[in-house]
């Protein structure tokens, strides 16, 4: 007995979780409760007509077991009365009567309890859509860097998980309240019978309740601590077997690297898994004999009253009636409340996600400065540096030039150097570590960001390719021009994207990309022709364009250019490519090195500096001869 009562104590003890924090603690477990406030305050905003209405059909629906069950001891105690009279003085009026009551009660019962599961549905519908929104909302106001942060996704992760499976957490909590409504009612009738009773009831279901806690706070630090493995686990899965990556997995021979990494991470999980299921039904198997002893005590007690007269038959089916309802009621109520408890820490991982805080926001102390339209004077680096989250290197330092308003400036480095970093806190998706940027003049951070990026159009090298609609694929630069089909025709024409449109089946309303049925993939040089649209589409003021013709050919690179120069004069913009035909259209030409400025110039410039651009440039034509 003594390893039992070892297993019960760590309950409260401190041992490390996989994750290498402590077990949470009783304390700490009835702490999580404090989560559930919170919880039902969103359930009742989700919809409070359909809240309040669960409410009342499981305040009805608690009330009807003793009801049931008092109708039972009347026609019980009804039918041996009239057993003890003559044949001559029988009527089953009184009997018949109690019976279409409690016909009727437990109809209406079956009726609540249908009514409860629907609008348990129901409700839990909204609640799961309310609560994807809303962490979509949240997650669209947080920093990149953020999302480039491994622990920033693990939170992410529970808190995706979390949506969906507090929906039970909310019926649980309910259906808590209903039971507890119920055994009030149960146990004013026990308890004028014998008190003693209640406490027999008691002994009887505490430790399995004791155990299903110990189990339960387990369970939950395995899953918990296994985040990260998880993740690589659905990485796994969807890497060795996706249209996305079928390619590279045959033609490099991968499917036996991925299948077996896969395997070694979920067989240790199981193990871990299998050992901790196994204990848990040895535990409750041992509990549960000691739960039914004392309902068999308790029951033996009853009819040796019964037997001495104490109480009546029907009395006698009234108390253990109830008895047995309770002893149900109450081991539903611990077991119940060890998923509580366990749905609230989890709950608290969902929690945690919202009250992670975006770093990059507006300034509220001072008025905002509205973006100048035009821009006059340009952006100014002022001895910039920048350092990623729990990076020791820079990856950019000491940078200071300007880009003038209406020039176009080409970044130029190795891969690494910094060139797209630049370009993230161009558009303030990054804040200098030091050092600042001028718009016009004044900080960066006075703008309100969300204006200022409507004034920028980026296109990345590794833009995403979205399974819509090749119009709403174009419309994404300005997603609230999505009906404005004047707009997105001219924007396809401006990038040469409309030769790709014309060659699909349904023009701009066919869906790209093979995620879904009847969708039509793209080469990744008219992928490219797609992205290059939502720049035009944009219409912005500044536009940057980080590697995007990488697939494209030398002659496709070069007419895509050509337009891009003729489509933006007067505009600023940023190019950033490693071939040289491209980069000498700009003015001038920044060239980075390991995120430290080498040289500005324009490409003659450059050429006569004979510096770090001219030894890059005469490799590059070297290979062309």
């Amino acid at each position: 007995m003594a390893s039992i009562f070892d297993s019960l104590h760590a309950v409260s003890a401190k041992r490390p979780r996989p994750d290498g924090k402590p077990v949470l603690s009783v304390r700490e477990r009835f702490s999580a409760l404090g989560n559930l406030p919170e919880f039902l305050k969103l359930v009742w905003q989700t919809s409070p007509s359909l809240t309040l209405a669960n409410m009342v059909l499981r305040l009805l629906r608690a009330a009807l077991p003793v009801a049931i069950l008092y109708v039972g001891q009347l026609i019980l105690d009804e039918v041996v009365t009239l057993s003890r009279l003559p044949a001559a003085e029988r009527t089953l009026s009184p009997v018949l009567t109690l019976l279409a009551l409690e016909f009727g009660l437990a109809i209406l019962s079956d009726a609540l309890g249908r009514g409860v599961a629907l609008l348990d549905s129901l409700l839990g519908d909204l609640f799961a859509n309310r609560s994807s929104i809303r962490l979509m909302e949240h997650a669209a106001r947080l920093d990149l860097d953020q999302f480039e942060d491994s622990a920033f996704y693990d939170k992410l992760e529970r808190a995706r998980r979390q949506t969906l499976s507090r929906t039970v957490l909310m019926s649980q909590v309910l259906s808590q309240a209903q039971d507890f409504i119920t055994m009030g009612f149960l146990a004013v009738g026990l308890a004028a019978f014998n008190p003693w009773l209640l406490l027999l009831l008691l002994v009887a279901v505490v430790p399995a309740f004791l155990g299903e806690s110990h189990f339960n706070e387990r369970s939950y630090s395995l899953v918990h601590g296994w985040t990260p493995e998880r993740r690589e686990l659905d990485y796994l899965r969807v890497t060795g077997a996706s249209d996305e990556t079928a390619k590279e997995v045959k033609i490099f021979g991968l499917a036996g690297f991925l299948t077996d990494r896969f395997r070694q991470l979920s067989d240790e999980f199981y193990e871990k898994n299998k050992n901790l299921v196994v204990r848990r039904a040895g535990w409750g198997t041992f509990f549960a004999a000691v739960g039914a002893a004392g309902y068999y005590a308790a029951y033996v007690y009853i009819i040796t009253q019964a037997v001495r007269g104490a109480v009546s038959i029907g009395q006698l089916t009234f108390l253990a009636g109830s008895f047995a309802r309770m002893r149900g009621l109450l081991e539903g109520i611990l077991s119940r409340f060890s998923s509580v408890a366990e749905g609230a820490l989890y709950l608290q991982d969902f929690f945690d996600f919202f009250h992670l805080q975006p770093r990059i926001v507006r300034d509220e102390s001072r008025p905002v400065r509205p973006f100048p339209r035009p821009i006059r004077v340009g952006f100014e680096f002022e001895n910039v540096g920048f350092k990623y989250r729990n990076a020791e290197k820079w990856a950019l330092r000491n940078l200071s030039f300007t880009l003038h308003a209406g020039e176009k400036l080409a970044l130029v480095g190795e891969n690494g150097s910094g060139k797209t970093t630049l370009v993230k806190l161009l558009s303030r998706l990054y804040d200098p570590t030091e050092g600042r940027i001028l718009l016009d003049g004044y900080d960066l951070r006075e703008y309100d960001p969300q204006e200022l990026r409507q004034e920028i159009g980026v296109i990345f090298q590794d833009f995403v390719r979205f399974q819509l609609s090749a119009g709403q694929n174009l419309a994404v630069g300005r997603i609230e021009e999505k009906e404005n089909t004047a707009r997105i025709q001219s924007a396809a024409a401006q990038s040469l994207a409309d030769s790709v449109v014309k060659k699909l089946p349904q023009g701009y309303d066919q869906i790209i990309g093979r995620r879904f049925a009847g969708g039509v993939d793209l080469s990744g040089g008219e992928w490219q022709k797609i992205a290059l649209g939502r720049a035009y589409m944009r219409d912005a003021q500044l536009l940057i364009l980080d590697e995007p013709t990488a697939a494209l050919d030398a002659r496709a690179e070069y007419e895509v250019f050509q337009r891009f120069n003729e489509l933006t004069q007067g505009k600023t913009a940023v190019l950033i490519s490693h071939r040289f035909s491209t980069v000498r259209m700009a003015d001038r030409i920044l060239v980075i090195e390991q995120g430290k400025f080498i040289e500005i110039g324009s490409h003659q410039e450059l050429l006569a500096r004979g510096g770090r651009y001219a030894e890059l440039f005469q490799l590059q034509a070297a290979g062309y001869r």
